[in-house]
Order: C-alpha cells, then structure tokens, then sequence
C-alpha cells in the first residue's frame, strides 16, 4: 500500500483530522444531526468523514451505524477503539486479581478471549494493558494495574499484549509515564520522582511490553518532574522513539493534550497542539487541539508538515495492518458474537481466573466449609450481582453470579442471605441489622460479604480512608457478637487496611471484584472444590498513613530492625504504628501447608558471562492438593547506589499432591543481578548479592553469591 501516495493527496485539514479522536456517541449524534452547524463532536458535519479513530461505543449496532453513517463514502475507515480492560460482556477478575494469579498462561487467556469477543462487536483497538507501577492503594487505578513489581507488571503485560494479538486486536500500552506515582494516591496528580527511581522502577513495564511490540502507547494525564507528559521530550522523542524505536502510534489520553493549559505548561489549545505534535503524540483523543489548530501551525512553520505527514502514516499503518482498508467493518460478526460471548469456555476461564486470583488472608480452620454446614450470607455482597467493577465495558450484571446463587449450586440447597446494608462508603442506614442478627442467630456459621462499592474505585476514584466502611465495621462487631464462626469475603478494587476487621474473622478470602463467575468461584473455594492459590501482589498497610508501602523499600542508615511495637528512637519508625504490611506482596495461603527447606546454589562465586541455579525443596505437607508460588528475589549488597532489601526476578507455580516433594530451580545471569546504576547504565555490578526464594517477600531461604571478572 502506498502511504506516501495517499499522504500527498491530503490536505493539511484532513491530515489533523486523520490525528484526531472523539467520542463514538458524538459521531452517531452529528451523523443523525437534521440541522447542520451542530456539532456534539466539534467537527463539521461535513468533515466527519475524514476523522481518523473513534472511542468508546456499545457493540454491533453502534459501530455499524458509526461506520455506515459517514465514514463508508469517504473511503478512509476509522479505528475504533474501547476500553477492554478486563473484558468485554465476558467480565474477568480485576488486572490486580490477574497478576495475584501469577500464571501468565491465563493472563494471556483473559485477553485472548476479551479480544474475541470485541472484535466481533467492531473493536479495533484495545486501551490496554495498564502496567503503571502502583505503591499507594489511594489511588483507584491501582485495580488496573497487576501490583506494586516492576518485573511481574511487565511480564503480565507481555502476556495481556499477545492474548490480545491472538483475539484480534490491537493493544495499547498505558499510561506513559509514571502515573502510578500520583502524589498523595490523587488521581491525576502531579508525580515528582528521580531520574534514576524513573529508569530503575517505573519505566520497567512498559519498556518490557515493547518487546513484544505493541502498536500504540498512551501518555499519562501527569506532570513528570514539572513537564506534562504530552510535552516530555525527553521521554517521547529521546526514549520511546529514538533509544527504544518504537515506531507505533503514541496517543494522548482523554483530554491530555489540551490539559496542558490547566498544568500552567500551556497558554492556549494552539500551544497545547504545538507541543504535543513536535513530541510525536500522534492522536489527539478528545481534545480537538489538533483537528483546529494544526494545519496553522504547519502554515506557520512551527509544525514540520513532514512531521505531520510521519504521524498520519503511522496511523495508516495500523489500519492497514488490522485490514480496515480490505473491510472497514473487519471483525465484526454477530455470529461469533453469539458464540464467543459469555459463552461456556469464556465463563470458565473467567471462574479459573476468579478462583486463582482470590486470596485466602486468614484461616483457623473454620474452612474450608463442610457441605451440610449450617451457614447464612450476611453482608452488601451477599446476594449482589455487581461484582464486575470498573472497566465492565458491556458487561450486564444480570449476566453476573452472585454468592448466594453460587453457592446454592454447589451445595443444593436454599441458603439464607441478607443483604443488611449498603456497600458505600458514606452508607449510615443500619435498618437491615435486626434481621441480619436474626439470620445470623440461626445459623452456625456466618459468611460475611462485604468490602468496597464496585463503582469506588477506579478511575477518579481516589480514597483517603481505605478501610472497609463504617456501616459494614460496626455490623461487623454485631455479628462477632453471637458468638458464631465467622468467614469474611471482601470484595474491593485495591488493597484495604483490614487491622480493625482482621481479628473479628475466622478466616478472610479477599476476592477483589471477581467478575461474572465471581459467585461459583467463591463457592468453590469456600467449600474446597478449589484450594486457593492466589497472591497479593501489593502490600496490604497496616493503616492508611503507611501509604504508599512497598516490599522492596530501602534500609535507610538508621532502619527499625526488628519491626517491633517497641519504638525505638532515632531510627526510621513511627511512633504508633509498625512499618511492616499487614500482609505483604507474595502472600496468600493454602488448605494445604507447604514448606520451603534446603536452599541451595551451584556455585557461590560467578563470573561474568556465566549462570548459576539456586535451588530449593518445595514439599506438600499437608493433607489436600495444591499449587504454590515460589519467589526469588535478590539484594545487591553493596552497589554504586543504594538498592532495596530485595526484588523479585523470578516466579514459579508449582502444583503438588499432598505429601510430594519437588527441587525446585532458578537460573541466574548477569542480567537478573543488573540494574540502572550510578552512571547512568544498565548492568550488574561486581560484588555481594543475597539470594532468596521464599513463599512470600517476607518469608524466606537466604544463600549467598559473588560476582565478578
């Protein structure tokens, strides 16, 4: 296809057209306009022809009425692009709930069949994976992203990207860069991290997902070190185009560009186009900077038309790449719609993902639950069908299970439930209690569902308190008062500081929002169908004030060691509270025990160039199957700067039978040791290293390793 050809018969209007996105609802409401001059998108009438791309619409119809409307007699197909973030009417788990998986395989799954079935409703391009870094559980998006590492954010995303790939659509790497660092968990707040904490841990994942090549990036709504990321050069140009060669579409995020004029960087929306198109954003999404104020530019001489012209040929590429030029309804197919969508293989891997993804916290004993066991369903989530979250795209909630109906199918029998209050946060009405203690009195075991509201968390979604609520604490202490065994199952977009709750349980199951086969995957592991094997990969705090908390901190030169109540002065502390988790990244338990022995390295001494493989015995011993995770992590003990107490740098889920035993083995290079380091490379450097496989990031087996030449 001759790009060139096509670029030289466009007009400078037509050109900024192709490089600007609006809302799919805007176009179907211009295309239906009876009066002309009327805009909901802000484009002409007569221009909307000549857009390039489209966001956010609801299936077959609407596509098929956006493309037909205007688009088909102009010849030039526009992408289409959604947020299938966890999803399409088939709802996964949360991306928080998938990394806690640890199993890539599914991870891959997930997105594969979420890119089935939204291409087939007229989806082009997907605005995922989200591999932010996130340490503060403040911030709404961290359900998003797969947690609080680097490492396993990327390898989650490479995943996400091929799965996509396999489903039919493209994907688009977000949010470029350092979102996550938002200060104070704000949403949308400013970032301001160092150069070498940027290099070391945040551009980590994203730069690792270029290897699969992905064909878009989005930048992030933040300032980075007072720039906005539309106008950070330093990084579009310098980094992801001329170090990295990526060679896809950069695009903003809603608004982006134009929101330079609130950060102070801009004076008007001509400035904002100006910047973002010398740095090589190539869509402009929602903004319109670009649709009124490029061609002027280029006039002007303050935008190169051949810049311009690069930028429209990379969006060429990729409509010819997905074959839009072939079939500008390409994908779309009511009858693998009906096939594909909810369907039995989508709904079971959306149960395994549920299953795998959920953690069991707490356990005396109380589960798993016997069959013929007399419990009742207490709780805002008891009966709920909203457990999709954010980024349900066109996920019903009558499509959804809930606990009480999940549970009811497994046991065969009817099971008392009631509801007893809202889930929000600010909810006060406590009318539903009497009958809830009635219920509870009745029964010789309350499950307990409650958590977070789906629709407060997210994005715009920040949270100065993240306890459970109020209301839910106080029924809470009402029913540890009966004196029945309680198990509690939360449900939540990030992780919550559960000190309060935690010692009024018998056991928790922290499920996340599950998605549509949320309520048999629950009973699965409420009853030990399923033996839970998830993770948390991020730190659950204490209390809120420990945010943002991560396991692979630094010492400092006056470190509290041990983490004691005890405070010990001059040291780095609190005075009311420990600096440890209360449950940290890594952690999650079994209805089996398994036990971690015998570490072990080939060689202590490695020279460079070389690999070693540290081992150690991983053995069930306990009395059910199940799976485990095994984790290495590292310390470089001494380097040109300061590194964290440990990193993880490789996982394994290994799955064992009651009382096997399995060896279980990591290669180690040079580049599981190297990082960014004071001069500005990325390598390993000579010297001391601790090496560490545990079950979690805080439980583990130590050997010792020596690099050098």
């Amino acid at each position: 296809m001759d790009y060139k050809k096509i670029i030289a018969n466009m007009t400078l209007e037509e050109k900024a057209l192709q490089l600007s996105q609006v809302a799919a609802a805007d176009i179907i409401q211009d295309a239906d306009a009876v009066v002309t001059g009327i805009s909901h998108s802000g484009v002409p009438q007569e221009h909307l022809g000549e857009l390039g791309s489209a966001l956010n619409f609801s299936g077959i119809e609407a596509a098929e009425k956006i493309r037909s409307a205007s688009f088909a007699k102009k010849n030039k197909p526009l992408l289409l692009m959604q947020d299938v973030v966890h999803g399409y009417k088939t709802v996964y788990p949360l991306n928080i709930a998938i990394g806690g998986t640890f199993d890539l395989e599914l991870a891959e799954k997930c997105a594969e069949m979420s890119a089935i079935e939204a291409r087939a409703n007229g989806v082009n391009v997907t605005f995922a994976p989200m591999v932010d870094l996130v340490r503060d559980a403040r911030w709404g998006r961290v359900n998003e992203s797969t947690g609080e590492d680097p490492y396993l954010n990327g390898l989650m995303g490479r995943a996400s990207i091929r799965g996509y790939r396999k489903g039919g659509i493209a994907c688009c790497v977000k949010h470029f860069a350092a979102y996550g660092a938002a200060e104070s968990g704000r949403d949308y707040n400013t970032t301001d991290i160092s150069d070498h904490a940027l290099h070391e841990y945040y551009l980590k994942s994203y730069l690792e997902c270029l290897k699969e090549k992905p064909d878009m990036v989005m930048t992030s709504f933040n300032l980075l070190n007072g720039i906005p990321m539309n106008g950070h050069t330093e990084l579009l140009v310098d980094l992801l185009r001329e170090q990295e060669g990526f060679d896809g579409v950069v695009i903003s995020d809603y608004g982006g560009i134009g929101e330079m004029i609130s950060h102070g960087y801009a004076e008007d929306f001509k400035e904002c186009a100006r910047i973002a198109a010398n740095n090589e954003v190539d869509i402009d999404m929602c903004s319109l900077a670009y649709a009124n104020h490029l061609p002027e530019l280029v006039r002007e001489g303050k935008v190169s038309e051949e810049k311009v012209d690069r930028m429209v040929e990379r969006v060429l590429r990729l409509k010819d790449k997905l074959g839009l030029y072939q079939n500008a309804s390409v994908g779309i197919d009511e009858e693998s719609d009906k096939t594909y969508c909810l369907s039995g293989g989508a709904r079971e891997i959306a149960r395994r993902a549920a299953e795998d993804g959920s953690v069991l916290l707490e356990n005396n004993g109380v589960l798993p639950l016997e069959k013929d066991a007399k419990i009742c369903l207490i709780g805002p989530y008891a009966q709920t069908q909203e457990l999709m979250g954010e980024w349900a795209c066109l996920g019903k909630t009558e499509n959804v299970v809930s606990v009480k109906e999940g549970v009811e199918k497994l046991t065969d029998k009817s099971v008392p439930a009631v509801s007893a209050c809202s889930a929000h946060w600010n909810a006060t009405d406590e009318s539903g209690f009497d009958e809830a203690l009635r219920t509870a009195k009745k029964s010789d075991i309350i499950v307990a569902c409650m958590g977070e509201y789906c629709k407060e968390s997210g994005e715009s979604h920040s949270r100065a308190a993240i306890t459970l609520a109020a209301l839910q604490v106080k029924l809470l202490h009402k029913l540890k008062e009966t004196g029945k065994k309680i198990v509690l199952v939360l449900f939540a977009g990030r992780p919550l500081a559960l000190t309060e709750v935690a010692p009024l349980a018998d056991a928790i199951l922290f499920c996340w929002h599950p998605g549509v086969e949320g309520g048999n995957a629950i009973a699965n592991l409420l009853y030990g169908e399923v033996n839970p094997n998830g993770k948390i990969t991020m730190s659950f705090p204490r209390s809120v004030g420990q945010c943002p908390i991560y396991y692979n901190y630094f010492s400092s030169g006056r470190p509290k060691n041990p983490d004691t109540a005890e405070n010990y002065l001059y040291t780095t502390s609190y005075l009311d509270e420990l600096n440890s988790p209360l449950y940290p990244f890594g952690y999650g338990l079994s209805y089996t025990k398994f036990e971690l022995s015998e570490i072990g390295i080939s060689s202590s001494e490695m020279k460079r160039g070389e690999r070693v493989i540290v081992s150690a015995t991983l053995k069930n011993t306990g009395k059910r199957d199940g799976r485990e995770v095994v984790q290495l992590y590292i310390h470089d003990k001494f380097g040109s700067c300061a590194r964290p107490v440990k990193e993880l740098k490789g996982f394994q889920k290994i799955a064992l039978v009651a009382g096997e035993e399995r060896r279980v083995r990591f290669e180690i290079s040079e580049e599981t040791l190297a990082y960014f380091t004071a001069s500005g490379e990325y390598r390993a450097e000579e010297g001391k290293f601790e090496i560490m496989l545990g079950t979690n990031s805080r439980d583990v087996l130590k050997t010792k390793l020596n690099l050098y030449s």
